[in-house]
Parts: structure tokens; sequence; C-alpha cells
């Protein structure tokens, strides 16, 4: 059965998109970092969410393998927020290797 064809679906499905990447490391630290908290984020987070990615895959690689941070705090805090939920337990059972 077809989900809804309200806004906020078309929005979550465009999100879904632009959270998959050219790059497997990302998709597997982006995609289930949307499936699993982004809901539970505040209306800033989300927007910072939203807003990482939009960037290069190649700053996205950077900031999420730590090899630097953004400077923006909201874009800061969301790529940490990411790493730790990508480090944590709850993400384990939905990894796919």
């Amino acid at each position: 059965m077809n989900e809804p064809s309200t806004p906020e679906a078309a929005r979550r499905k465009r999100l879904y998109w632009h959270s998959r990447r050219g790059m497997w490391e990302l998709d597997l630290l982006l995609v289930p970092f949307l499936e699993q908290r982004y809901d539970g984020l505040d209306e800033a987070e989300q927007a910072a969410f939203r807003e990482l990615v939009d960037e290069e895959d190649q700053d996205l690689f950077a900031w999420l393998m730590r090899r630097e941070l953004p400077e923006a705090p909201a874009r800061r805090r969301i790529v940490e927020m990411i790493i730790e939920h990508a480090e944590s337990a709850d993400s384990v059972a939905h990894r796919p290797v």
C-alpha cells in the first residue's frame, strides 16, 4: 500500500534521498540517524540536519570521520550527535553489516 501523499511525507522522502550519498560510509551514518533519531530532535536540530545533508560529500566525510569539525556550533552539534548515534548500542541492531 502506498504511503499518504502529505507534504510532510514528501519532505521526509526528499530528506531521505538527500541523506543517501555517493559514499557508502556516509550512508551508514546519515540514513540510520535519520530513520532512528530525526523525529526525536527539536526543530533547531532538525533544521541543522537538513542543512548538513546539503553539504559536499568531502566535507561530510571529514566531519563524520572526525578529521575535523565544522566551525558553526549548530552544525558541530548535529555532527557530534550523528557520531554518537553511530557509536551507540542502539544503532548496532540496524547496521547492515
